[in-house]
């Protein structure tokens, strides 16, 4: 099979034939038909994640699929083969941007019904993130008021869907031409970021989904209520992150070091910073999918590009300015450069 792995970290990843996985008892073997392209995919390969996570190289990339499932391992129950499937792995694991693709079933749900594989492939990520950081972290509830950066991104446009499913008032920062986009995914209040301060349009937010980091993730905190919070996902790391991934003593008090000034003047204004790192859940996604089927979150692909053309994938993500997601897909027929 075909995968793209990265053999050293600042490299440019690289197409390799390599054997296929073969599942373990508790594994599920599917054939990827597409993958969503992350800005985290581009922090592996940069190495910003090395010392957290022990990465052996060379390895397969990837952290997010759709696909078909062609076999399971003995254990597994409830994916029987020709099961459309998608699935989040972790970064701490990777390996989706290869042909087949070897997952714990407990990562994997079946793809909503109402979508293409290709469009299944762009939510695990941004669904569980806007998922994790509402739900779980943030507790959000009706009635609540919640800005989100970066709108129209991948993960911004799920989480306005998945904040107005739930009843909040959602303010998001976009440029002018993504206005109207923005809105008719659920956006109440919407602020250029280009000419608008956010912190002269919205106060006393419950709840700041912080896409940006750096000035705007400081000046999130104050416009939050007292007793609100401040949720990061691009940084800095908090101990609470530490913990959960287990890191060497000597890293956890790097990692606690990064964000120590944030946490402080978060709690001189009476707020709580976290650092939101998403967590693979099959269970999680089927919650999503069924959201999905019942038109309550649209899956938003900005482009798709083959998987041949990855690592021109991972370039456009990385020059920023999309609807959504880039998808490369292994299906002919798929491509579509907007």
């Amino acid at each position: 099979m075909k995968a793209f792995v990265l053999e050293k970290y600042r490299s440019p990843l690289r197409q390799i034939d390599m054997p296929e996985p073969v599942p373990r008892d508790h594994e599920v073997l599917v054939r990827m038909a597409a993958a969503g392209v992350n800005h985290a995919d581009e922090r592996v390969r940069s190495g910003e994640f090395a010392q957290i996570f022990p990465f052996t190289l060379p390895m397969v990339m990837g952290s997010e699929l759709a696909g078909e499932v062609i076999a399971t391992g003995k254990n597994v129950e409830g994916f029987p083969p020709g099961t459309p499937v998608f699935a989040y792995v972790d970064l701490a694991r990777m390996g989706t941007l290869a042909e087949v693709v070897a997952i714990d079933q407990q990562y994997l749900a079946p793809a909503p019904r109402s979508t293409t594989l290709v469009q299944a492939a762009s939510l695990p990520v941004v669904a569980l993130t806007a998922w994790q950081a509402f739900v779980n972290m943030g507790r959000l509830r009706e009635g609540q008021t919640v800005l989100i950066h970066g709108g129209s991104g991948g993960v911004g446009a799920a989480a306005i869907q998945l904040a107005k499913h739930l009843g909040a008032t959602v303010a998001t920062t976009v440029s002018a031409a993504n206005a109207d986009f923005v809105r008719s995914l659920g956006a109440d209040i919407i602020i250029d970021y280009r000419d608008e301060d956010f912190t002269d349009k919205v106060s006393d937010v419950d709840l700041v989904l912080d896409t940006q980091g750096g000035d705007v993730l400081k000046k999130s905190l104050g416009v939050v209520r007292h007793g609100g919070t401040v949720i990061g996902i691009t940084g800095p790391p908090d101990p609470d992150f530490a913990d959960r991934a287990g890191v060497k003593a000597l890293v956890k008090v790097a990692v606690t070091a990064l964000s120590s000034g944030i946490r402080r003047r978060a709690r001189r204004l009476g707020v709580t910073y976290r650092f939101l790192f998403i967590e693979p859940n099959g269970e999680e996604l089927r919650r999503v999918a069924d959201l999905v089927d019942q038109g309550v979150i649209r899956p938003i692909v900005d482009h798709v590009e083959p998987f041949t053309h990855t690592p021109q994938a991972l370039e456009a993500v990385l020059a920023g300015g999309h609807r959504g997601k880039v998808v490369v897909s292994n299906q002919s027929g798929d491509v579509d450069n907007g």
